[in-house]
């Protein structure tokens, strides 16, 4: 592999932690490894009721290695949700963290939104809001949300 290759591959590497130490800083946690799995299973929710080409433009937004992690285990041809509803984006997020518990996994999932709308575009932010049941775009953080 070339030296630029590796480049590309370190640069992803370093914004992958940059977004999770931000989001460990935001929690409170001092656990990386914990923002990761909250950040990954909040991504799979919101991936998970988007439509496809929505979908794709979230991931385009995010780090390379991010994606990767953004399009596990999706299928696109797959039924999107059908629960769409707050409880049922919590419940999908809580699975997760069956071993240990989140306390407050409404205030887990704001501040990976609060993440989410300081790196994505604006845009791309209300194009993802918007595509959401009412309750659970709710859970963004009204000073986060910028239409």
């Amino acid at each position: 592999m070339s030296s630029v290759g590796l480049e590309g591959l370190e640069h992803t590497v370093q914004l992958t932690h940059i977004w999770i130490n931000e989001l460990d800083d935001r929690l409170g946690w001092n656990n990386k490894a914990r923002s990761y799995r909250l950040l990954k299973s909040v991504l799979h929710a919101l991936r998970d009721r988007l439509q496809p080409a929505e979908t794709a433009d979230l991931a385009a937004q995010l780090p390379t290695l991010l994606r990767g992690a953004y399009y596990e285990q999706w299928r696109p041809g797959a039924p999107r949700a059908k629960h769409r509803s707050k409880a049922d984006f919590l419940a999908q997020v809580e699975d997760a963290f069956k071993a240990d518990p989140l306390p407050q996994p409404s205030r887990a999932v704001m501040a990976v939104f609060e993440l989410l709308s300081s790196k994505i575009t604006a845009g791309e932010i209300d194009d993802v809001r918007h595509a959401l049941p009412e309750e659970i775009r709710n859970l963004w953080p009204e000073r986060y949300v910028r239409a």
